[in-house]
């Protein structure tokens, strides 16, 4: 079997996706409508949780993929005291020495699969790139271990629909996507505030990412060359949609509670003409349920107003933008009662209310409302946390019920790991990670085709 290369194989990458997760990390969130402060209590946050895990013991996990994002995995994974990296694959030798120095006890092999092979090895982190995701997570679970999968999870629906399978089909052990939004504690907490409708009904949507980087990468061996460079053909590639625009697609989706009917794409390659097949700005417009329009565009040749989301309600609009969230509201909107102790910011003659947990509380006691909210940590660390811990709370809830009564009641199984995991940290499921996949995909297609696609809801049946 061949072994597969990194996701990102090389220091000269300036793949944006580090950067959009990162920018999405610290302060932002919320009060909740009706005047009553929504307002995350010390135990709601995870930074304050537990360094131990369940079992007591480290969670062993391997990374598969040492490129830039799978050396920024381990340099996340080292700084959790409850996980032991115990393993590292890339088919590049420099790759995995340079992965090393964020895991020097780790054992290290260029074929996958020896890894899977490890019975001390409980979960696996797949950083390949995404048209390699599938082989590597199918053999995975087939060999019982618990899997974190980058997102999307794979660059063919039908290769993604394979994965989601497998992983129904592996219903006790733990299967996450790498879409990191849904474990961060300031994107979860603001759910509440969109979905209760203090900014009205849902009118549209627009999320951008702009960023001035030409995402080829240079070797002097053109067959390695062409492998670092997979993500500028259409073979293998699923696009600025998929492998960026994915995330904040995903949150909006998430914040709106469906799926989109059909989307348009346009896409064209204005600056780095290269001979690349992949177009370096694109643009979407995803058709939702009751009228509301997503747009979705990116850009590798510009990096002005850089990144961030907007959901415009009846009432108000929301922004999401770096580590903050704003709220703008309707000159008719009424009135919610804590705005009027909530920081105002200005942008572009317009007002914005800061949506900061505690804030209004805050100003209501006198006090000057703080800036930021109380996360240190990117999406990326809640997300590997949330891997960490849900793994070490399935595998002792397994392996305690196994000791116990054997393996022979799958029912009861499946009822004692539903007790267990009630209280689970958040995470993307792999039918999380399947519907983002789908609904990138598409736009992707409907990009290259330049045209107004349907997405059927059969198409996201596993």
């Amino acid at each position: 079997m061949k072994p597969q290369p990194s996701r990102n194989s090389s220091d000269l990458s300036d793949f944006n996706r580090r950067d959009f997760l990162k920018g999405s990390s610290a302060a932002t969130l919320a009060a909740l409508a009706g005047g009553a402060p929504l307002v995350l209590s010390v135990a709601q946050a995870q930074d304050a949780k537990a360094a131990k895990t369940q079992s007591g013991q480290k969670v062993k996990l391997a990374v598969i993929g040492c490129g830039v994002w799978g050396r920024e995995i381990l340099n996340t994974l080292a700084r959790l005291p409850t996980v032991e990296i115990v393993a590292l694959a890339d088919t590049y030798p420099a790759m995995v020495r340079r992965a090393k120095t964020a895991a020097p006890g780790a054992e290290t092999f260029s074929d996958y699969t020896k890894i899977l092979e490890n019975k001390d090895v409980q979960g696996v982190i797949v950083a390949t790139p995404s048209h390699q995701h599938k082989d590597v997570v199918v053999a995975a679970l087939k060999a019982g271990k618990h899997v974190y999968c980058e997102a999307p999870l794979a660059h063919t629906i039908e290769d993604a629909r394979a994965i989601a399978a497998a992983a129904k089909a592996a219903p006790f052990q733990n299967f996450q996507t790498g879409l990191g939004l849904r474990s961060d504690p300031q994107r979860k907490f603001l759910l509440d505030f969109i979905r209760a409708g203090a900014a009205g009904r849902t009118v549209k949507a627009r999320a951008q990412s702009h960023k001035k980087q030409s995402w080829r990468q240079t070797s002097p061996n053109p067959e390695r060359e062409k492998e670092l460079n997979w993500r500028l053909s259409l073979e293998t590639s699923p696009g600025l949609i998929g492998e960026i625009s994915i995330h904040a697609l995903d949150n909006i989706a998430w914040y709106l509670g469906s799926r989109p009917t059909a989307v348009t794409g346009f896409g064209s390659t204005i600056l780095w003409d290269d001979g690349r097949e992949v177009n370096d700005s694109v643009e979407t417009v995803f058709e939702f349920p009751k009228g509301a329009l997503v747009n979705c565009e990116v850009t590798l040749a510009n990096s002005f107003d850089a990144e961030y989301e907007m959901i415009y309600g009846s009432d108000a609009a929301v922004m999401l933008r770096g580590n903050k969230a704003w709220m703008f509201k309707e000159v008719d909107a009424p009135l919610l009662g804590w705005e009027v102790y909530a920081r105002k910011d200005t942008f572009y003659k317009e007002t914005g209310i800061a949506l900061v947990a505690n804030a209004t509380k805050l100003a209501a006691q006198g006090d000057k409302p703080v800036e930021d909210a109380p996360y240190t940590n990117t999406p990326l660390f809640y997300a590997l946390e949330s891997f960490a811990h849900n793994t070490d709370v399935i595998a002792t809830a397994m392996k305690d019920f196994v000791e116990q009564f054997g393996d022979d009641d799958k029912e009861a199984m499946a009822d004692a790991l539903k007790a267990a995991t009630v209280n689970n940290y958040p995470a993307a499921s792999w039918r999380d990670g399947f519907e983002a996949t789908v609904m990138a995909l598409k736009g992707n297609e409907a990009v290259v085709k330049k045209a107004r696609i349907e997405i059927p809801a059969s198409l996201f049946e596993v």
